[in-house]
């Protein structure tokens, strides 16, 4: 259910987004959004029954804080963070963007999807990696593994470079790979000195109407990419984690009963997941802003 909000008309809401565009007397603006990051957590294509509470004041916090970090390698869509009371937070006044039709990722570790597709090719998203690798291998350098960009409900498939040129052209395609991979390595730079590895990131570019490619949406958030602590860290297993993946693992584990090929929607999560949820995004702002959430 999305808030109605004085000033603003709802025209879109994503998997844990919102998006309103300001209101001028009766007439819809066209140049910018309001971003409203909600509650909502995703899990294996499904928009769960569950939400988890300051989830969404926690992405937006943790994004601003980075796009600060990041402002030397590319403009964001922030214009401002003055937005109504309802959403105080939880909401950025942004930048509408022609939007770069390809989910860019960056990965410096295997796991994940980048894994089972390694496990059965050696290939992930048209990249040899070395044999040998197990879960958790860190790579010899980090690899642009892109995506398609799919509608709520579906599921992004991995594509390879030569594809996302064919889609978008080769300059943009140059320019999002290798800023993809400068923001993974200076979010790993920052994260490592925090004590916590970074294994891989998902990021969104637009385009202005000069043709400036600006990072938008969120960036490396426990959401949007893998955090791990560094202290634990121990290839050849699965890693503990920041992210989401504490919901994943609930979510398939026996106690759920829940079958993630069964095409049906995923059970509420119990309460102790979602303040344990809760908890590891707090504590994952906490620990790389090095900030107290409140």
């Amino acid at each position: 259910m999305t808030a109605e909000l004085p000033g603003y008309a709802h025209v879109y809401s994503g998997k844990v987004r919102d998006l309103y565009a300001p209101l001028e007397g009766d007439v819809v603006r066209d140049d910018r959004v309001l971003l409203v990051a909600s509650d909502r957590i995703s899990a294996y294509d499904f928009v769960l029954d569950s939400v988890i509470p300051d989830k969404g004041k926690v992405l937006t916090q943790l994004s601003l804080w980075w796009f600060e970090q990041l402002a030397d390698l590319v403009p964001n869509h922030v214009i401002s963070t003055d937005v109504p009371d309802e959403v105080a937070g939880r909401a950025v006044l942004v930048e509408r963007l022609e939007m770069v039709p390809v989910e860019c990722v960056a990965r410096g570790y295997l796991t994940g999807g980048g894994l089972a597709d390694y496990q059965r090719t050696g290939v992930v998203s048209g990249v040899t990696l070395p044999a040998g690798l197990v879960d958790g291998s860190k790579l010899p350098e980090p690899i642009f593994t892109p995506s398609t960009k799919a509608p709520v409900g579906e599921h992004d498939e991995p594509i390879s470079y030569e594809q996302v040129v064919a889609e978008i052209g080769e300059p943009t395609a140059a320019r999002v790979r290798d800023l993809t991979v400068a923001i993974l390595e200076r979010g790993n730079r920052i994260a490592t000195e925090r004590g916590i590895i970074l294994a891989d990131t998902k990021v969104e570019f637009g385009t202005r109407a000069d043709g400036t490619l600006v990072l938008a949406d969120e960036v490396l958030t426990p959401d949007s990419s893998r955090f791990w602590p560094a202290s634990s860290y121990e290839p050849g297993r699965a890693q503990p984690s920041y992210d989401k993946q504490f919901v994943r693992d609930w979510l398939t584990s026996a106690e759920s009963g829940w079958d993630k090929n069964s095409g049906q929607a995923p059970p509420a999560l119990p309460e102790a997941v979602v303040e344990q949820t809760r908890a590891k995004y707090i504590e994952a702002y906490e620990a790389l802003t090095g900030r107290t959430f409140a």
